[in-house]
Protein backbone atom coordinates (compact mmCIF):
# COMPACT_ATOMS: atom_id res chain seq x y z
CA UNK A 1 0.00 0.00 0.00
CA UNK A 2 1.17 3.89 -0.61
CA UNK A 3 1.81 5.20 3.10
CA UNK A 4 2.25 8.55 2.12
CA UNK A 5 -1.38 10.54 3.06
CA UNK A 6 -2.79 7.49 4.91
CA UNK A 7 -3.78 7.24 8.72
CA UNK A 8 -2.04 4.45 10.67
CA UNK A 9 -3.38 3.23 13.82
CA UNK A 10 -0.50 1.97 16.04
CA UNK A 11 -2.29 -0.17 18.87
CA UNK A 12 0.74 -0.47 21.69
CA UNK A 13 2.45 2.61 19.79
CA UNK A 14 4.02 4.01 23.25
CA UNK A 15 5.75 0.89 23.82
CA UNK A 16 9.35 0.01 22.84
CA UNK A 17 8.13 -1.50 19.42
CA UNK A 18 5.26 0.52 18.49
CA UNK A 19 7.57 3.77 18.93
CA UNK A 20 9.96 2.23 16.87
CA UNK A 21 7.48 1.51 13.97
CA UNK A 22 6.02 5.13 14.52
CA UNK A 23 9.69 6.80 14.04
CA UNK A 24 9.87 4.50 10.65
CA UNK A 25 6.42 5.30 9.71
CA UNK A 26 7.18 9.24 9.67
CA UNK A 27 9.86 8.92 6.46
CA UNK A 28 7.06 8.40 4.47
CA UNK A 29 5.04 10.99 5.23
CA UNK A 30 1.61 9.48 6.78
CA UNK A 31 -1.03 12.28 6.90
CA UNK A 32 -1.67 10.77 10.80
CA UNK A 33 -0.43 8.86 13.09
CA UNK A 34 -2.17 7.81 16.28
CA UNK A 35 -0.27 6.09 19.02
CA UNK A 36 -2.96 3.87 20.82
CA UNK A 37 -1.78 2.80 24.24
CA UNK A 38 -2.94 1.82 27.54
CA UNK A 39 -2.10 4.61 30.08
CA UNK A 40 -2.44 8.60 29.18
CA UNK A 41 0.55 9.57 30.37
CA UNK A 42 3.15 6.82 28.87
CA UNK A 43 0.99 7.74 25.66
CA UNK A 44 1.52 11.39 25.70
CA UNK A 45 5.14 11.13 26.59
CA UNK A 46 5.66 9.07 23.32
CA UNK A 47 3.51 11.98 21.19
CA UNK A 48 5.69 14.53 22.72
CA UNK A 49 9.21 12.22 21.66
CA UNK A 50 7.87 12.17 18.04
CA UNK A 51 7.08 15.76 17.73
CA UNK A 52 10.47 16.80 16.77
CA UNK A 53 10.28 14.03 13.85
CA UNK A 54 7.33 14.39 12.80
CA UNK A 55 7.51 16.55 9.80
CA UNK A 56 3.97 17.15 8.32
CA UNK A 57 2.68 14.04 9.90
CA UNK A 58 -0.34 14.85 12.33
CA UNK A 59 0.84 12.48 15.31
CA UNK A 60 -2.26 12.14 18.44
CA UNK A 61 -2.27 9.95 21.17
CA UNK A 62 -5.46 7.66 22.59
CA UNK A 63 -5.54 5.59 25.45
CA UNK A 64 -7.15 3.11 27.12
CA UNK A 65 -7.74 -0.58 27.86
CA UNK A 66 -8.78 -1.97 24.35
CA UNK A 67 -10.05 -5.08 25.64
CA UNK A 68 -13.05 -3.53 27.62
CA UNK A 69 -16.03 -1.34 26.64
CA UNK A 70 -15.25 2.13 26.29
CA UNK A 71 -17.02 3.26 29.50
CA UNK A 72 -14.75 0.93 31.50
CA UNK A 73 -11.13 1.15 29.44
CA UNK A 74 -9.62 4.03 31.34
CA UNK A 75 -10.35 2.43 34.75
CA UNK A 76 -7.97 -0.69 35.79
CA UNK A 77 -8.90 -4.06 36.56
CA UNK A 78 -8.95 -4.07 40.21
CA UNK A 79 -11.52 -1.54 40.20
CA UNK A 80 -13.55 -2.94 37.93
CA UNK A 81 -13.43 -6.47 39.59
CA UNK A 82 -14.12 -4.96 43.46
CA UNK A 83 -17.14 -3.26 41.72
CA UNK A 84 -20.34 -5.67 41.07
CA UNK A 85 -21.82 -3.70 38.02
CA UNK A 86 -19.13 -2.97 36.30
CA UNK A 87 -17.36 -6.80 36.88
CA UNK A 88 -20.75 -8.13 35.52
CA UNK A 89 -21.19 -5.84 32.52
CA UNK A 90 -17.69 -7.19 31.52
CA UNK A 91 -18.43 -10.82 32.40
CA UNK A 92 -21.02 -9.84 29.82
CA UNK A 93 -19.28 -8.24 27.22
CA UNK A 94 -16.89 -11.62 26.52
CA UNK A 95 -19.68 -13.86 26.76
CA UNK A 96 -22.52 -12.52 24.54
CA UNK A 97 -23.33 -12.77 21.17
CA UNK A 98 -20.85 -10.29 19.02
CA UNK A 99 -23.99 -8.14 18.14
CA UNK A 100 -23.59 -4.46 16.39
CA UNK A 101 -23.97 -3.19 19.75
CA UNK A 102 -21.76 -4.94 21.79
CA UNK A 103 -18.94 -4.27 19.61
CA UNK A 104 -19.66 -0.79 19.33
CA UNK A 105 -19.39 -0.17 22.95
CA UNK A 106 -15.53 -1.43 22.50
CA UNK A 107 -13.11 1.01 22.73
CA UNK A 108 -10.95 -0.68 19.92
CA UNK A 109 -14.09 -0.37 17.78
CA UNK A 110 -14.23 3.17 18.54
CA UNK A 111 -11.16 4.11 17.53
CA UNK A 112 -11.16 2.32 14.29
CA UNK A 113 -14.44 3.49 13.26
CA UNK A 114 -13.33 7.44 14.34
CA UNK A 115 -10.16 7.24 12.48
CA UNK A 116 -10.22 4.95 9.59
CA UNK A 117 -7.18 4.02 9.41
CA UNK A 118 -5.31 2.68 6.54
CA UNK A 119 -3.14 0.45 8.19
CA UNK A 120 -3.30 -0.90 11.22
CA UNK A 121 -0.15 -2.37 13.46
CA UNK A 122 -0.84 -4.06 16.44
CA UNK A 123 2.16 -4.39 18.97
CA UNK A 124 0.09 -5.31 22.23
CA UNK A 125 1.10 -8.76 23.65
CA UNK A 126 -2.42 -9.67 23.71
CA UNK A 127 -1.35 -13.31 24.52
CA UNK A 128 -0.03 -11.67 28.10
CA UNK A 129 -3.05 -9.77 28.32
CA UNK A 130 -5.69 -12.38 28.54
CA UNK A 131 -3.17 -15.43 29.66
CA UNK A 132 -1.76 -13.54 32.47
CA UNK A 133 -5.10 -13.26 35.01
CA UNK A 134 -3.96 -16.55 37.32
CA UNK A 135 -6.76 -18.58 35.80
CA UNK A 136 -5.76 -21.91 37.51
CA UNK A 137 -5.27 -20.25 40.80
CA UNK A 138 -8.88 -19.20 40.15
CA UNK A 139 -10.14 -21.95 39.65
CA UNK A 140 -8.94 -23.79 42.46
CA UNK A 141 -10.04 -21.03 44.66
CA UNK A 142 -13.79 -21.66 43.43
CA UNK A 143 -13.82 -25.28 44.00
CA UNK A 144 -12.52 -24.52 47.51
CA UNK A 145 -15.34 -22.68 47.68
CA UNK A 146 -17.70 -24.61 46.09
CA UNK A 147 -16.21 -28.08 48.48
CA UNK A 148 -17.50 -25.41 51.54
CA UNK A 149 -20.80 -24.25 50.46
CA UNK A 150 -19.96 -20.89 49.82
CA UNK A 151 -19.78 -20.32 46.29
CA UNK A 152 -21.50 -16.47 45.11
CA UNK A 153 -21.55 -14.70 42.33
CA UNK A 154 -18.41 -12.52 42.55
CA UNK A 155 -16.40 -15.90 42.92
CA UNK A 156 -17.99 -17.13 39.50
CA UNK A 157 -17.42 -13.50 37.75
CA UNK A 158 -13.92 -13.24 39.43
CA UNK A 159 -13.16 -16.71 37.66
CA UNK A 160 -14.77 -15.99 34.62
CA UNK A 161 -12.64 -12.57 33.84
CA UNK A 162 -9.98 -15.23 33.71
CA UNK A 163 -10.82 -17.24 31.11
CA UNK A 164 -8.30 -16.15 28.29
CA UNK A 165 -10.47 -17.67 25.18
CA UNK A 166 -13.76 -15.25 25.58
CA UNK A 167 -11.68 -12.30 25.73
CA UNK A 168 -9.41 -13.19 22.99
CA UNK A 169 -12.35 -14.19 20.57
CA UNK A 170 -14.18 -10.72 21.73
CA UNK A 171 -11.25 -9.02 20.75
CA UNK A 172 -10.87 -10.42 17.73
CA UNK A 173 -14.46 -10.10 16.22
CA UNK A 174 -14.31 -6.35 17.89
CA UNK A 175 -10.87 -6.44 15.31
CA UNK A 176 -12.24 -7.79 12.39
CA UNK A 177 -15.63 -5.60 12.75
CA UNK A 178 -13.74 -2.57 12.99
CA UNK A 179 -11.37 -2.64 10.53
CA UNK A 180 -14.32 -4.17 7.97
CA UNK A 181 -16.04 -0.62 8.70
CA UNK A 182 -12.96 1.35 8.55
CA UNK A 183 -12.08 0.14 4.86
CA UNK A 184 -8.69 -1.02 6.68
CA UNK A 185 -6.10 -2.01 4.07
CA UNK A 186 -3.47 -3.40 5.61
CA UNK A 187 -3.58 -5.01 9.50
CA UNK A 188 0.00 -6.08 11.09
CA UNK A 189 0.21 -8.15 13.87
CA UNK A 190 3.41 -8.16 16.31
CA UNK A 191 2.67 -11.38 17.80
CA UNK A 192 4.90 -13.78 20.50
CA UNK A 193 5.86 -17.31 20.81
CA UNK A 194 5.49 -16.86 24.05
CA UNK A 195 8.71 -18.42 24.98
CA UNK A 196 11.28 -15.82 23.87
CA UNK A 197 12.06 -18.56 20.95
CA UNK A 198 12.74 -21.48 23.38
CA UNK A 199 10.99 -24.67 24.22
CA UNK A 200 9.49 -26.38 26.89
CA UNK A 201 12.79 -26.70 28.58
CA UNK A 202 12.52 -22.33 28.99
CA UNK A 203 14.20 -21.89 32.14
CA UNK A 204 12.28 -18.33 32.64
CA UNK A 205 9.19 -19.39 33.68
CA UNK A 206 8.26 -16.36 36.19
CA UNK A 207 9.43 -18.48 39.12
CA UNK A 208 6.68 -20.90 38.73
CA UNK A 209 6.90 -24.92 37.70
CA UNK A 210 9.13 -25.92 34.52
CA UNK A 211 7.56 -25.26 32.00
CA UNK A 212 4.90 -23.12 33.60
CA UNK A 213 1.05 -23.56 32.92
CA UNK A 214 0.64 -19.68 33.08
CA UNK A 215 3.11 -19.82 30.03
CA UNK A 216 1.73 -22.27 28.43
CA UNK A 217 -1.42 -21.08 29.03
CA UNK A 218 0.25 -17.60 26.91
CA UNK A 219 2.07 -19.62 24.19
CA UNK A 220 -1.48 -21.35 23.18
CA UNK A 221 -3.37 -17.94 23.30
CA UNK A 222 -0.79 -16.88 20.65
CA UNK A 223 -1.53 -19.86 18.86
CA UNK A 224 -5.11 -19.48 19.39
CA UNK A 225 -4.61 -15.32 17.71
CA UNK A 226 -1.99 -16.71 15.15
CA UNK A 227 -4.99 -18.74 13.59
CA UNK A 228 -7.30 -16.68 13.66
CA UNK A 229 -4.92 -14.32 11.52
CA UNK A 230 -4.54 -17.35 9.14
CA UNK A 231 -8.38 -17.20 8.93
CA UNK A 232 -9.00 -13.49 8.51
CA UNK A 233 -6.33 -13.28 5.83
CA UNK A 234 -8.58 -16.04 4.02
CA UNK A 235 -11.88 -13.57 4.47
CA UNK A 236 -13.29 -12.01 1.63
CA UNK A 237 -12.89 -7.68 2.02
CA UNK A 238 -11.07 -8.48 5.11
CA UNK A 239 -7.43 -6.36 4.59
CA UNK A 240 -4.25 -7.85 3.87
CA UNK A 241 -3.33 -9.47 7.35
CA UNK A 242 0.18 -10.05 8.08
CA UNK A 243 2.15 -11.58 11.39
CA UNK A 244 5.62 -10.81 12.32
CA UNK A 245 6.38 -13.26 15.28
CA UNK A 246 9.52 -12.45 16.99
CA UNK A 247 11.21 -15.49 18.49
CA UNK A 248 14.08 -13.51 21.06
CA UNK A 249 14.42 -11.17 23.97
CA UNK A 250 13.33 -7.80 21.80
CA UNK A 251 15.51 -4.98 23.27
CA UNK A 252 16.44 -2.36 23.74
CA UNK A 253 14.89 1.16 24.58
CA UNK A 254 17.80 2.73 26.86
CA UNK A 255 20.78 2.10 29.27
CA UNK A 256 20.97 4.58 32.36
CA UNK A 257 21.87 4.95 35.90
CA UNK A 258 19.10 5.67 38.55
CA UNK A 259 15.79 4.13 40.06
CA UNK A 260 14.77 0.52 39.68
CA UNK A 261 11.04 0.66 38.60
CA UNK A 262 8.94 -2.58 38.52
CA UNK A 263 6.07 -1.48 36.61
CA UNK A 264 5.23 1.86 37.13
CA UNK A 265 6.32 2.20 40.90
CA UNK A 266 9.75 1.92 41.67
CA UNK A 267 11.55 -0.38 44.05
CA UNK A 268 12.15 0.53 47.59
CA UNK A 269 15.00 0.17 49.93
CA UNK A 270 14.69 -2.33 52.39
CA UNK A 271 17.31 -3.83 55.23
CA UNK A 272 16.81 -6.62 57.29
CA UNK A 273 19.72 -7.08 59.84
CA UNK A 274 18.64 -9.01 62.66
CA UNK A 275 17.31 -12.35 62.10
CA UNK A 276 13.36 -13.37 62.28
CA UNK A 277 11.95 -16.63 63.41
CA UNK A 278 11.19 -18.58 60.46
CA UNK A 279 7.71 -19.49 62.26
CA UNK A 280 6.63 -16.08 62.52
CA UNK A 281 8.73 -14.03 59.55
CA UNK A 282 5.87 -14.80 56.51
CA UNK A 283 3.08 -14.50 58.68
CA UNK A 284 0.46 -11.45 57.41
CA UNK A 285 1.69 -9.40 60.83
CA UNK A 286 5.28 -10.12 60.49
CA UNK A 287 8.06 -6.96 61.00
CA UNK A 288 11.46 -6.86 61.36
CA UNK A 289 12.69 -5.02 58.32
CA UNK A 290 13.23 -1.70 57.79
CA UNK A 291 12.20 0.69 54.81
CA UNK A 292 15.11 3.10 54.19
CA UNK A 293 12.74 5.75 52.12
CA UNK A 294 14.43 5.77 49.01
CA UNK A 295 13.75 3.32 45.96
CA UNK A 296 16.98 0.85 44.64
CA UNK A 297 19.06 3.10 42.17
CA UNK A 298 21.21 1.15 39.66
CA UNK A 299 22.96 0.73 36.12
CA UNK A 300 20.01 -0.63 33.96
CA UNK A 301 19.26 -1.58 30.54
CA UNK A 302 15.47 -1.00 29.57
CA UNK A 303 13.99 -3.88 27.29
CA UNK A 304 10.19 -2.02 27.36
CA UNK A 305 7.26 -4.07 28.30
CA UNK A 306 9.85 -6.30 29.97
CA UNK A 307 10.53 -3.88 32.23
CA UNK A 308 14.31 -2.94 32.95
CA UNK A 309 17.66 -5.53 33.34
CA UNK A 310 20.33 -5.41 35.67
CA UNK A 311 23.75 -5.89 34.20
CA UNK A 312 23.66 -9.74 34.75
CA UNK A 313 20.04 -10.13 34.13
CA UNK A 314 20.85 -9.09 30.78
CA UNK A 315 23.99 -10.43 30.25
CA UNK A 316 22.38 -13.87 31.12
CA UNK A 317 19.09 -13.68 28.94
CA UNK A 318 21.08 -12.80 25.90
CA UNK A 319 23.24 -14.95 25.76
CA UNK A 320 23.93 -17.58 22.89
CA UNK A 321 21.77 -20.48 23.24
CA UNK A 322 19.29 -18.17 25.74
CA UNK A 323 16.37 -16.22 24.41
CA UNK A 324 19.15 -13.82 22.33
CA UNK A 325 17.99 -10.49 21.45
CA UNK A 326 16.53 -8.54 18.38
CA UNK A 327 16.59 -5.07 17.97
CA UNK A 328 12.93 -3.16 17.88
CA UNK A 329 14.03 -1.27 14.44
CA UNK A 330 14.50 -4.75 12.77
CA UNK A 331 11.10 -5.21 13.52
CA UNK A 332 10.24 -1.86 12.85
CA UNK A 333 11.72 -2.09 9.23
CA UNK A 334 10.08 -5.59 8.57
CA UNK A 335 6.55 -3.86 9.46
CA UNK A 336 7.21 -1.23 6.90
CA UNK A 337 8.63 -3.47 4.17
CA UNK A 338 5.57 -5.61 4.31
CA UNK A 339 3.02 -2.69 4.26
CA UNK A 340 4.71 -1.63 1.42
CA UNK A 341 3.75 -5.00 -0.72
CA UNK A 342 7.59 -6.25 -0.29
CA UNK A 343 7.59 -9.47 1.58
CA UNK A 344 10.08 -10.16 4.20
CA UNK A 345 9.85 -13.81 4.58
CA UNK A 346 8.61 -13.36 8.19
CA UNK A 347 5.27 -13.46 8.00
CA UNK A 348 3.59 -16.23 9.76
CA UNK A 349 0.32 -16.14 8.13
CA UNK A 350 1.92 -16.22 4.44
CA UNK A 351 4.41 -19.18 5.37
CA UNK A 352 1.00 -21.22 7.19
CA UNK A 353 -0.76 -20.18 3.56
CA UNK A 354 2.59 -21.76 1.73
CA UNK A 355 3.34 -24.92 4.37
CA UNK A 356 -0.67 -25.94 4.81
CA UNK A 357 -2.25 -29.02 2.13
CA UNK A 358 -4.71 -27.17 0.55
CA UNK A 359 -6.80 -28.94 -2.27
CA UNK A 360 -5.26 -31.09 -4.66
CA UNK A 361 -5.88 -32.45 -8.57
CA UNK A 362 -6.12 -35.70 -7.33
CA UNK A 363 -8.77 -34.43 -4.89
CA UNK A 364 -11.05 -32.57 -7.55
CA UNK A 365 -10.74 -35.50 -9.87
CA UNK A 366 -12.07 -37.99 -7.38
CA UNK A 367 -14.79 -36.04 -6.17
CA UNK A 368 -16.24 -36.23 -9.43
CA UNK A 369 -15.87 -40.69 -9.35
CA UNK A 370 -17.26 -40.08 -6.03
CA UNK A 371 -20.20 -38.31 -7.16
CA UNK A 372 -21.12 -40.38 -9.92
CA UNK A 373 -20.91 -43.52 -7.30
CA UNK A 374 -23.81 -41.69 -5.01
CA UNK A 375 -25.45 -40.40 -7.96
CA UNK A 376 -25.82 -44.44 -9.37
CA UNK A 377 -26.71 -45.63 -5.85
CA UNK A 378 -28.91 -43.76 -5.73
CA UNK A 379 -30.66 -44.84 -8.62
CA UNK A 380 -30.05 -48.24 -7.45
CA UNK A 381 -31.88 -47.98 -4.34
CA UNK A 382 -34.48 -45.57 -5.29
CA UNK A 383 -33.28 -42.58 -3.15
CA UNK A 384 -32.77 -39.56 -2.82
CA UNK A 385 -29.35 -38.52 -0.27
CA UNK A 386 -29.91 -34.94 0.90
CA UNK A 387 -28.61 -34.35 4.14
CA UNK A 388 -28.05 -36.12 7.04
CA UNK A 389 -26.95 -32.98 9.66
CA UNK A 390 -23.74 -34.25 10.59
CA UNK A 391 -22.00 -31.71 8.86
CA UNK A 392 -23.75 -28.07 9.85
CA UNK A 393 -24.05 -25.91 10.24
CA UNK A 394 -27.88 -26.66 10.09
CA UNK A 395 -28.83 -24.16 8.28
CA UNK A 396 -26.77 -26.13 5.42
CA UNK A 397 -29.16 -28.83 5.83
CA UNK A 398 -31.97 -27.04 5.91
CA UNK A 399 -31.12 -24.98 2.54
CA UNK A 400 -30.21 -28.68 1.27
CA UNK A 401 -34.21 -29.67 1.96
CA UNK A 402 -35.87 -26.69 1.09
CA UNK A 403 -33.74 -27.23 -2.62
CA UNK A 404 -35.10 -30.72 -2.55
CA UNK A 405 -38.90 -29.57 -2.09
CA UNK A 406 -38.36 -27.21 -4.15
CA UNK A 407 -36.45 -29.75 -6.91
CA UNK A 408 -39.49 -31.85 -6.76
CA UNK A 409 -42.48 -29.15 -7.44
CA UNK A 410 -40.35 -26.97 -10.51
CA UNK A 411 -38.73 -28.28 -13.81
CA UNK A 412 -36.16 -25.50 -13.55
CA UNK A 413 -35.61 -22.21 -11.43
CA UNK A 414 -36.70 -20.32 -14.76
CA UNK A 415 -40.32 -21.48 -13.61
CA UNK A 416 -40.18 -21.24 -10.12
CA UNK A 417 -38.56 -17.32 -10.38
CA UNK A 418 -42.08 -17.02 -12.64
CA UNK A 419 -44.06 -19.20 -9.35
CA UNK A 420 -45.98 -16.85 -7.10
CA UNK A 421 -44.73 -17.57 -3.43
CA UNK A 422 -48.50 -18.07 -2.16
CA UNK A 423 -48.78 -20.89 -4.28
CA UNK A 424 -45.00 -22.21 -3.61
CA UNK A 425 -45.69 -22.52 -0.14
CA UNK A 426 -49.38 -24.19 -0.42
CA UNK A 427 -47.84 -26.52 -3.13
CA UNK A 428 -44.55 -27.08 -0.71
CA UNK A 429 -47.07 -28.16 2.23
CA UNK A 430 -48.80 -30.21 0.06
CA UNK A 431 -45.79 -31.79 -0.96
CA UNK A 432 -44.62 -33.15 2.32
CA UNK A 433 -47.48 -33.54 4.26
CA UNK A 434 -49.30 -36.01 1.81
CA UNK A 435 -47.20 -36.73 -1.47
CA UNK A 436 -44.00 -37.27 0.14
CA UNK A 437 -44.10 -39.00 3.39
CA UNK A 438 -40.45 -40.46 3.09
CA UNK A 439 -38.65 -36.84 2.78
CA UNK A 440 -40.82 -35.68 5.40
CA UNK A 441 -39.59 -37.98 7.33
CA UNK A 442 -36.02 -37.72 6.72
CA UNK A 443 -36.34 -33.88 7.47
CA UNK A 444 -37.29 -35.20 10.52
CA UNK A 445 -35.18 -37.78 11.84
CA UNK A 446 -32.33 -35.92 10.94
CA UNK A 447 -33.31 -33.07 13.60
CA UNK A 448 -35.23 -30.21 11.25
CA UNK A 449 -38.17 -29.80 12.36
CA UNK A 450 -40.94 -27.94 9.16
CA UNK A 451 -42.57 -25.44 9.60
CA UNK A 452 -45.99 -24.57 7.64
CA UNK A 453 -47.28 -21.82 5.75
CA UNK A 454 -49.31 -20.64 8.48
CA UNK A 455 -46.34 -19.90 10.85
CA UNK A 456 -47.56 -21.16 13.97
CA UNK A 457 -47.86 -24.72 13.24
CA UNK A 458 -44.97 -26.95 13.24
CA UNK A 459 -43.97 -30.74 12.28
CA UNK A 460 -41.23 -31.58 14.35
CA UNK A 461 -39.09 -35.52 15.43
CA UNK A 462 -37.62 -36.59 18.18
CA UNK A 463 -34.93 -34.44 18.00
CA UNK A 464 -34.69 -31.11 17.17
CA UNK A 465 -31.06 -29.54 16.56
CA UNK A 466 -31.80 -25.89 16.66
CA UNK A 467 -33.88 -25.20 19.92
CA UNK A 468 -36.81 -22.42 19.29
CA UNK A 469 -36.32 -21.03 22.77
CA UNK A 470 -37.79 -17.84 23.06
CA UNK A 471 -37.48 -16.95 19.50
CA UNK A 472 -40.35 -19.27 18.03
CA UNK A 473 -40.50 -19.01 14.46
CA UNK A 474 -37.92 -16.40 14.70
CA UNK A 475 -35.34 -19.06 14.65
CA UNK A 476 -36.22 -20.89 11.19
CA UNK A 477 -33.37 -19.15 8.93
CA UNK A 478 -31.28 -20.90 11.19
CA UNK A 479 -32.44 -24.24 10.52
CA UNK A 480 -35.81 -25.41 10.24
CA UNK A 481 -37.46 -26.19 6.84
CA UNK A 482 -39.61 -23.20 6.50
CA UNK A 483 -42.82 -23.35 4.15
CA UNK A 484 -43.63 -19.84 5.02
CA UNK A 485 -44.82 -17.29 2.09
CA UNK A 486 -42.00 -14.68 2.87
CA UNK A 487 -39.49 -17.87 2.60
CA UNK A 488 -40.92 -18.85 -0.85
CA UNK A 489 -40.69 -15.60 -1.89
CA UNK A 490 -36.99 -15.55 -0.56
CA UNK A 491 -36.32 -18.74 -3.33
CA UNK A 492 -38.23 -17.21 -6.12
CA UNK A 493 -36.07 -14.00 -5.84
CA UNK A 494 -32.85 -16.32 -5.59
CA UNK A 495 -34.18 -18.12 -8.55
CA UNK A 496 -34.64 -14.68 -10.33
CA UNK A 497 -31.12 -13.17 -9.52
CA UNK A 498 -29.45 -16.66 -10.91
CA UNK A 499 -32.03 -16.29 -14.35
CA UNK A 500 -31.09 -13.12 -14.61
CA UNK A 501 -27.01 -13.12 -14.31
CA UNK A 502 -25.91 -12.58 -18.00
CA UNK A 503 -24.58 -16.22 -19.92
CA UNK A 504 -21.28 -16.80 -19.76
CA UNK A 505 -19.55 -15.41 -23.00
CA UNK A 506 -16.97 -17.50 -24.41
CA UNK A 507 -15.07 -20.56 -23.92
CA UNK A 508 -11.76 -19.68 -22.30
CA UNK A 509 -11.16 -20.80 -18.74
CA UNK A 510 -12.47 -16.85 -17.59
CA UNK A 511 -16.00 -18.40 -18.43
CA UNK A 512 -18.72 -18.81 -15.44
CA UNK A 513 -17.87 -22.80 -15.85
CA UNK A 514 -19.56 -23.40 -12.69
CA UNK A 515 -22.27 -21.40 -12.97
CA UNK A 516 -25.59 -22.75 -12.31
CA UNK A 517 -27.82 -23.47 -15.28
CA UNK A 518 -31.67 -21.57 -15.18
CA UNK A 519 -32.80 -24.12 -17.92
CA UNK A 520 -31.33 -27.25 -15.95
CA UNK A 521 -33.25 -29.32 -13.57
CA UNK A 522 -32.75 -27.65 -9.41
CA UNK A 523 -30.50 -29.15 -7.84
CA UNK A 524 -29.66 -28.78 -4.23
CA UNK A 525 -26.17 -28.50 -3.68
CA UNK A 526 -25.42 -25.58 -6.10
CA UNK A 527 -28.43 -23.50 -4.68
CA UNK A 528 -26.98 -23.90 -1.07
CA UNK A 529 -23.49 -23.48 -2.81
CA UNK A 530 -24.84 -20.03 -4.47
CA UNK A 531 -26.66 -19.04 -1.36
CA UNK A 532 -23.33 -19.22 1.00
CA UNK A 533 -21.22 -16.98 -2.09
CA UNK A 534 -23.88 -14.91 -3.18
CA UNK A 535 -25.63 -13.83 0.40
CA UNK A 536 -22.89 -14.37 3.30
CA UNK A 537 -19.75 -13.89 0.99
CA UNK A 538 -18.54 -17.28 1.81
CA UNK A 539 -16.48 -18.01 -0.56
CA UNK A 540 -12.18 -19.54 -0.54
CA UNK A 541 -10.14 -16.76 -1.79
CA UNK A 542 -7.02 -18.62 -0.95
CA UNK A 543 -5.60 -22.46 -1.94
Amino acid sequence: MELRGTTALLLGGSGLVGMSVARRLLHFAPAKIIVAGLGEGEVEKSVRALQSERGSTIVEGVWGNIFHPAPLAQRTRASILADKQARRRLVEEYLSPASATALEQNLLHNWLVQYAPKLVVDCVNTATAVAYQDGFASAYELLDAADAGRVVPELVERHLLTLPLPQLIRHLEVLADGMRRAGTQVYIKIGTSGTGGMGLNIPYTHSEEKPSRTLMSKSAVAGAQTMFLFLLGRTPGAPATIEIKPTAAIAWKEIAYGPVRRGDRPIPLVDCANPLPLASAFDEDAKGWTALGKPVESVFIDVGENGVFARDEFDTVSALGQMEIVTPEEIAEAVVMEATGHPTGKDIVAALDASTFGPTYRGGYLRAVALRELDALESRHGVRSVAFEMLGPPRLTKLLYEGEILRRLYPSLKDLAAADPACVARDSAVLVREREPALRRLILSVGLPILLPDGVSVLRGETVVVQPGSRGAEIAPRGWVDLRVENCALWTRRAASICAAPPSAGTGSNAAWTAIDPSAAIAPAPLAVWVFEHEDGGFRVKR
